[in-house]
């Protein structure tokens, strides 16, 4: 049978742009279909837009200490505006790139919702297209829980990133890495913020060392911490602020904004599964194998929906695995996720690899398990009136203390995790570390010194 293309991948965002570029590469005819802007959620609300706000908030805390340093400055102001529109402007350039580089390869975009019809048919507004191999990527959308009385009054991430004002009071619901990453842009960039959570740390379920640390830090660089805070309701009163109230009957109020930050899911009703016989699960996934396939003969799923770490080197790679699989004679790529590295853009960032201490124990039992930390104030800050602490854990099992896990908080671990993850994922032991002369003076430096 004769089909329109070779692949078609729905969802123009890192997966379904990966698989479709190494397919191309390869002689494959192929399609992308997106219904917004292609780059998906990293490019255009997600990793790229956050990290330049998290430049605009680093820059301002630069500000902040200058003075310590011997600079007198006079600061006439901030201009959240201006920020957002050089955000904006290099956004823009980049879907422009990714349009021309499609066009280049020889990749069709099919603007649109994309809908099962059957297993080789996909509906793009109206028009049926027909695939050999059809690959679901479709990325997520920020979850507003429907329970809550006024939800509507909040925003999510999405509208975190339409802002063109600067709100100067904002309240976050969440705890997990959205949650911290905005209220610390918020923070920083001069917005009065109060985090509400029902637990008492951020980021459950990473290494206590990183939740103790970064929340002992977001409370000292004036946020406020709200705990056990289950919202019941959202009022907007006459000023035209917004009011949260708990559960218990706490009321919070004079916020200029609200923004839910209580995880994402992902969109698979337009996809119309039930026509293919695909059967999402309970946590609103597709279940695919090592190959990343369905179930179903000639369709695939890649991404945040496969519920694989919602990251877009992930999916970058399963897509580019996916591809060498398909059209270039290596089966034997799969992907390994047994210590994927991970950043959050909080301050003072966050990076981990691997195990965290609790699971450690877990996995290899408590007496097998050691760890060696450091706490300490980095030079930058041994001044400064604002002192921001740094903490860094080695997490190494049995006797030859296999290094497990790595735990970063502080400035510089995003940019130093990197290459510490390379000795997780080749298996090294913590005398290779030790083996490695430190680099004088840095943060990274501990790694190789911890005693």
């Amino acid at each position: 049978m004769k089909y329109d293309y070779d692949l078609i991948a729905i969802g123009g965002g890192s997966g379904g742009l990966s698989v479709v570029e190494r397919a191309a590469e390869y002689g494959k005819k192929c399609a992308v279909v997106e219904a917004k802007k292609l780059g998906g959620t990293c490019v255009n609300i997600g990793c790229v837009p956050k990290k330049v706000m998290w430049f605009g908030a680093h820059i301002a805390e630069a500000l902040r200490d200058a003075p310590d340093y011997g600079f007198d400055l006079d600061v006439k102001g901030f201009s959240w505006a201006k920020l957002v529109e050089q955000r904006e402007t290099y956004i823009k350039n980049i879907n422009t790139w990714f349009g021309g580089y499609m066009e280049k390869l020889g990749v069709d975009v099919l603007q649109g919702w994309g809908r099962f019809v059957d297993a080789n048919t996909i509906e793009v507004d109206g028009k049926r297209y027909t695939a050999e191999v059809i690959v679901i990527s479709p990325g997520g959308v920020p979850d507003i829980p429907q329970e809550t009385e006024g939800a509507e009054l909040g925003l999510t991430s999405d509208g975190f990133f339409a802002l063109t004002t600067q709100p100067k009071k904002v309240a976050v619901i969440g705890s997990g890495y959205i949650a911290v990453e905005l209220a610390g842009v918020f923070q920083a960039l001069g917005t009065d913020v109060s985090l509400l959570s029902r637990k008492d740390l951020v980021l459950r379920g990473f290494d206590d060392m990183i939740r103790e640390t970064l929340t002992d830090a977001m409370i000292e660089s004036g946020i406020h911490k709200e705990y056990h805070f289950r919202v019941k309701k959202l009022e907007r009163v006459a000023d035209g602020t917004i009011t949260v109230i708990s559960e218990d009957g706490q009321c919070l109020t004079g916020f200029d904004e609200v923004v839910w930050a209580v995880g994402r899911r992902n969109l698979l009703e337009p996809l119309a599964l039930e026509n293919v016989g695909i059967e999402p699960t309970n946590r609103g996934t597709i279940e695919v194998d090592s190959c990343h396939h369905t179930g179903v003969a000639n369709i695939y799923a890649i991404g945040d929906v496969t519920g694989q770490p919602q990251l877009t080197p992930v999916a970058i790679r399963a897509g580019r695995f996916l591809a060498e699989r398909l059209y270039n004679g290596k089966p034997h790529l799969k992907l390994d996720l047994h210590a994927v590295p991970t950043v959050i853009f909080s301050h003072p960032p966050v990076g981990t690899v691997g195990l965290a201490e609790h699971d450690a124990r877990k996995a290899y039992g408590h007496d097998n398990v050691k760890v060696y930390t450091s706490v300490f104030t980095p030079m930058r800050y041994a001044f400064t009136q604002h002192q921001i602490k740094t903490a860094l854990k080695l997490v190494v099992y049995g006797p030859e203390e296999r290094v497990v896990g790595i735990h970063i908080v502080g400035d510089g671990a995003d940019e130093m995790l990197q290459g510490f993850a390379v000795a997780v994922q080749m298996n090294a032991r913590k005398s290779d570390l030790d083996a490695t002369i430190a680099i004088h003076p840095s943060s990274a430096e501990e790694l190789v010194t911890m005693r």
